[in-house]
């Protein structure tokens, strides 16, 4: 396949994306090209560890491919799109728990699908560009590929901020949120990876960090926690208008371009994760409950056409006045009954 360069070298097993032009973005034949590299190599005793990498300077992964998720969508199949979320949320849960290292250098743009692939191995690698981000909402899905584990985890309040606004993390940001490891200066990680090959021993990664300088987020933490602490997005709206600081009016006009039902779900959301029995599993099948309904009853459609398609920048969201109604979240949330996502091994 053009798209990724599967492979062993030495000791590891190698996955590189290649699909530069389209900054790497994850295709449904991609997703399961690399779940069924990672189901052999789990068996393989040659195979000590995984490596994550990709082509060009821009991007890891910059999302999921929605060309052919808009395009089947529009012709009112919802059932493609219900395939690809499921399988690929199954690679997602299958990369959190394997029993192997997993080492990923996220160079560049991490977003959307690029996130479930890259930031949920044992060994994350951010560099001098990285960029990690869930812009989903701008486009009327959640955030997805098991987002919402780390956003519910992530320090007080930082996963309903992350997840509503879109914010872009650089490598302090990042590891902050729990979304990357280590600072390994970017010139360094051809090498690294040679050693990674020869040794199988992700253990030499410690010796090569280093103390990113300091991001945007610690500034932002007590605004964000006086402001993002709200039980609904009306509670949380109601608290950014009311503020005088300036990550305050900066995170309405970031919320402001986005769909509010997705908003408002992504909230709630987090809520409901976060418990001391929360599991990626868990994460995964509350996500799931949204994408499968995302093209037939939420925003999904409109915000690809205003974002990718017609490129207006002008969505016709479903609740434009940013009220959404707790009955909406609630029909989006709900159990799907038979359609559940369920985690079976082949």
């Amino acid at each position: 396949m053009s798209d990724i360069c599967i492979r062993t070298a030495g000791r590891a097993g190698r996955i590189t994306l290649t699909r530069t032009k389209a900054l790497n973005a994850l295709s449904y034949d991609m997703c399961l090209a690399i779940d069924t590299a990672l189901r052999n190599w789990r068996e393989d005793d040659a195979v000590d560890l995984v490596i994550l990498d990709a082509e060009g300077d821009k991007a890891f992964c910059a999302g999921g491919d929605i060309a052919e998720l808009y395009e089947t969508g529009t012709k009112g199949d919802f059932e493609y799109g219900r395939k690809f979320w499921r399988d690929e949320y199954r690679l997602n849960a299958l990369i959190f728990e394997y029993p192997k290292p997993v080492v990923s250098f996220l160079r560049g743009f991490t977003m959307g699908g690029g996130v479930g692939i890259g930031c949920h191995g044992s060994h994350r690698i951010v560099g001098e560009t990285s960029q990690i981000a869930l812009p989903e909402c701008s486009i009327g899905l959640v955030p997805d590929v098991g987002s919402t584990l780390m956003l519910a985890l992530a320090p007080g309040r930082l996963g309903e901020y992350l997840g509503t606004t879109g914010h872009r993390m650089g490598p302090a940001d990042a590891i902050l949120a729990g979304f990357a490891d280590h600072l390994i200066p970017i010139k360094q990680w051809s090498d690294l990876i040679d050693m990674l090959e020869a040794s199988g021993d992700p253990s030499i990664l410690e010796s090569h960090s280093e103390t990113p300088p300091e991001g945007s987020l610690v500034a932002m933490q007590d605004a964000i926690e006086a402001d993002f602490g709200g039980e609904t997005l009306g509670d949380i709206q109601n608290s950014l208008r009311n503020s005088n600081n300036d990550a305050a009016a900066d995170a309405l006009k970031l919320i402001g371009r986005n769909s509010p039902l997705s908003m408002a779900c992504t909230v709630e959301m987090l809520h409901r994760l976060r418990t001391p029995n929360l599991t990626m599993r868990k994460a995964l099948e509350l996500e799931y409950r949204f994408t499968y309904r995302a093209m037939e009853h939420g925003d999904f459609l409109e915000g690809i056409r205003a974002q990718i398609i017609d490129k207006d920048r002008n969505p016709s969201w479903r609740h434009q006045n940013q009220d959404v109604p707790a009955i909406a979240v609630s029909k989006m949330l709900q159990p799907l009954g038979a359609d559940t996502l369920i985690f079976e091994e082949d």
